[in-house]
This record gives structure tokens, C-alpha cells and sequence, in this order.
């Protein structure tokens, strides 16, 4: 019977360790989003879309949809943007997601898998902006996006302009005239958005 009793002692302790475990790796890494369940809101309750600079502009904008045959992983979806900035006018677009003012101080890194459309063609570069309930915006260019998913892992100092982690607002993606490189109309897939550590 003590010999039972120790055994379900150890298995107890062993399973807390576990848990213990398992709850700093989580830690390690904040999902902000997956897409895999093909709609709003994003993993921490933040709505998400397309922005164009002028909705009256019929010469550029961007479209966001969800794909379920183009996602990094095998599973789920991603975010399709679909971008025209080929515009005799001064063009800008891009995608907008709500942050929720998540503290991101504890966390080193931006992560994102990324690809271009191989049929639609894409650029290999785009612009990435965080912001925070200051009012700073960090901007940091992509570039060498290829049609193969890749994971694209940013420092967060390297966000220039941001200088507070604690109250993120927004992550954006920008597509302009003068960044996009290759292709100024096309279509890029971004999946699984997070902060690391």
C-alpha cells in the first residue's frame, strides 16, 4: 500500500512539473493570430481587414479573404491579400489588425510566415508598422518575400519609432508605389502573426 502511495505521489509531482512546463512554453510565445478558423475576430479578440487610401480610387486598393488551400502548416487558413498599387495616383493599401493594448514588453520578437502567389505574381517587399496607445508607430520593410512560405522573425527594437511595448494597438501591413518591388499588383498570404520570446 505505501508503495502505491508513493508511486501516485510521484506521478502527482511529476504531472505538476509537466503542467509548470508546458505553461512557461506557452508563455514563450503569444499567437495574436492563425486564421485557422477562417474568420474574425483574431486569436486575442482583435477584428482585422483591408484598408485602401482612398475607397473612391478604382485604380488601387486591396482585398483581404481567407484562404484554406494557400496556409503555413497544412491546416486551417491564412490571410490572402490581394494589392493593386499600379495606379497613375499616389498609391497606398494594406491589411489592419487590432492589437487589444496587449503588453508585448515581455516578448523579444514579431513572428509571421509569408509567401507570394506564383501565379498572380507579388512583390518582395512590404512594410510592416506596429502601433501603441502612445501614438508611435514602428515601421520595419520585408524583403526577399519569395513563393515558397517562409517565417520571418523580427527583433522588436528593430520596429524604429516604437518605443513602449506595454499598450500595442495595431499591427499593419503596407503596400505602396514606391516599396513594392517586382510586382505592384499581386497577392501575398501572411499566417501565423506572434509575439516571442
Amino acid at each position: 500500500m505505501k508503495a502505491l502511495l508513493s508511486s501516485l505521489a510521484a506521478s502527482a509531482v511529476a504531472l505538476v512539473v509537466v503542467l509548470m512546463v508546458a505553461g512557461q512554453v506557452s508563455a514563450a510565445t503569444l499567437v495574436i493570430a492563425d486564421f485557422n478558423t477562417g474568420e474574425k475576430p483574431n486569436n486575442i479578440g482583435g477584428d482585422f481587414g483591408a484598408w485602401n487610401r482612398d475607397e473612391a480610387d478604382q485604380t488601387q486598393g486591396c482585398k483581404m479573404n481567407f484562404n484554406q488551400t494557400e496556409m503555413h502548416g497544412g491546416t486551417g487558413s491564412s490571410v490572402q491579400l490581394d494589392y493593386d498599387v499600379d495606379s497613375p495616383n499616389p498609391a497606398y493599401n494594406g491589411f489592419w489588425m487590432k492589437l487589444q493594448n496587449q503588453d508585448a514588453s515581455q516578448y523579444d520578437k514579431l513572428s509571421l510566415w509569408i509567401k507570394g502567389d506564383a501565379v498572380a505574381g507579388h512583390t518582395t517587399k512590404v512594410k510592416l508598422e506596429l502601433k501603441n496607445a502612445k501614438g508611435e508607430v514602428g515601421k520595419y520593410t520585408i524583403s526577399n518575400i519569395t513563393t515558397e512560405w517562409q517565417e520571418i522573425v523580427i527583433p522588436l527594437a528593430q520596429f524604429s519609432g516604437l518605443t513602449d511595448l506595454t499598450s500595442m494597438t495595431e499591427f499593419v501591413v503596407v503596400f505602396d508605389d514606391m516599396t513594392c518591388s517586382g510586382k505592384k499588383q499581386g497577392t501575398i498570404y501572411i499566417d501565423d502573426l506572434a509575439f516571442v520570446k
